[in-house]
């Protein structure tokens, strides 16, 4: 292959892991001498690592097939984890195809097959009706988030995508959740189990907020007011809700971006960008938001409307206090809500202090250049000192993708960038830099 294969302690140092948690640990493991194995841990600890080391090292580097196939819930996670496998820097090429981007360029991709591919089942099933791959040396299955990959919606092609994988010998199962009937197309015969649900001591705080108007837009503002600049996301059950609460907190100045399934992807990908970044410190989102986005760790959530399923509660509630970090999740309801049994009732809490909220420090700029161009974030990074005379501490977070990059910089000299950079050459590419 054109690049060296890496062992495991070569991809920990590249990646600046210097212990594996005891779940990995047990998951590499268990998953390195079975053939079926189900991996349940909260979010945010490290499942995405737990199941691509061990694979990495069962791939044939001399194969020039698809040999493992991830299938997930949603288009953010089907990126979140091809993003962890370009990290890893294995040597194996890897792939993710989902909906929402032109099959044109799945096309392209698939036309050298990666080692490993990623996607949602919708895309992934119509990649195999058009027999754009081989499934003859897929050996390893991984359903991640399966409890939402099995759902009801999924289940025709997850069928369809499992009963065309003949040589199959090894299946992995991943979770937030618990107690997920796992149909019997999926072959998961006597899966050995690996549970860090259980007994796991929370950080995390609930706090009940009582709204005494239906709306509950005040009594949020309220809470914001009292947070501060903590980057949190607020979660909404539809994206109408989303548009009018979007509309209250532009009116009070509050900086925030939206995510929701009626969005573009280009939309929901460069919000994600931008919350990642501290563009916007507040993401207003619905349950899509709840898992499989790549988001840092934040301090709160706010439930602006309670979930209907104990299963989006906790999953929207493992947004925050992950790890070994604290976080509280702020439970919003009107007087004469009515809280579903999942959740916890505890007296009210104040939030009537108020904490100064800072206009925001960064910018995004849009840059009209990628890895496709040979373009590294050095490249860019050296622009951006050079010519645009920044100092470290000017210069954010670079996010480096195929065909272009967001580069993260003060809101004061944005513009200025903007005027002196764009039409610079890189790598002998002539660059439009914009702000988004």
């Amino acid at each position: 292959m054109a690049n060296t294969i890496r062992s495991q302690v070569e991809i920990l140092k590249k990646l600046d892991i210097e212990q594996l948690n005891p779940m990995q640990e047990e998951a590499i493991s268990v998953i390195k001498k079975t053939s079926n194995t189900i991996v349940l841990s909260p979010t945010g600890t490290g499942k995405t690592l737990a199941f691509s080391l061990p694979l990495i090292d069962i791939l044939d580097s001399e194969c020039k097939d698809v040999q493992a196939l991830i299938l997930v819930p949603s288009r953010e996670l089907a990126i979140q984890i091809e993003q962890v496998f370009r990290n890893m820097g294995s040597g194996y090429k890897v792939n993710a195809v989902y909906g929402g981007r032109a099959a044109s360029k799945d096309k392209i991709e698939l036309q050298h097959a990666p080692a490993i591919l990623i996607g949602t089942p919708g895309r992934v099933a119509d990649h195999l009706r058009q027999e754009r791959f081989s499934t003859e040396h897929i050996k390893t299955l991984i359903l991640d988030e399966f409890d939402k990959s099995l759902e009801v919606g999924f289940e025709v092609e997850m069928k369809n995508i499992i009963q065309l994988l003949p040589n199959l010998s090894k299946r992995i199962l991943t979770s937030a959740t618990q107690g997920v009937p796992i149909p019997g197309f999926v072959k998961l015969d006597h899966p050995k189990t690996i549970n860090y649900l259980k007994g796991k001591v929370s950080k995390l705080t609930f706090k009940t907020v009582i709204s005494p108007t239906k709306d509950k837009l005040n009594s949020l503002l309220e809470i914001l007011n009292h947070i501060g600049d903590q980057p949190g996301i607020i979660f909404c059950n539809f994206k109408n809700n989303i548009q009018e609460v979007s509309t209250f907190l532009t009116r009070k100045s509050v900086n925030h971006g939206t995510f929701h399934g009626d969005m573009e992807q280009k939309e929901r990908e460069r919000s994600l960008i931008k919350f990642r970044n501290g563009t916007h410190q507040i993401l207003l989102a619905t349950d899509l938001a709840a898992r499989g986005i790549d988001v840092p760790e934040m301090k709160f959530i706010i439930h602006y409307q309670l979930p209907y399923s104990e299963e989006e509660f906790t999953h929207r509630n493992g947004r925050t206090a992950r790890v070994n970090e604290k976080g509280t999740a702020y439970i919003l309801k009107w007087e004469e809500e009515m809280l579903r049994d999942f959740i916890p009732a505890m007296e009210p809490a104040d939030v009537t202090t108020r904490v100064e909220r800072k206009p925001p420090y960064w910018e995004t700029l849009f840059v009209s250049g990628g890895r496709k161009d040979k373009i590294s974030k050095g490249d860019i990074a050296g622009l951006f000192f050079k010519q645009g005379k920044l100092t470290k501490e000017q210069l954010g977070v670079i996010e480096l993708k195929q065909d272009c990059a967001f580069v993260a910089v003060p809101v004061t000299i944005a513009e200025e960038l903007v005027a002196n950079l764009n039409n610079s050459r890189l790598k002998k590419k002539k660059i439009r830099i914009a702000i988004i």
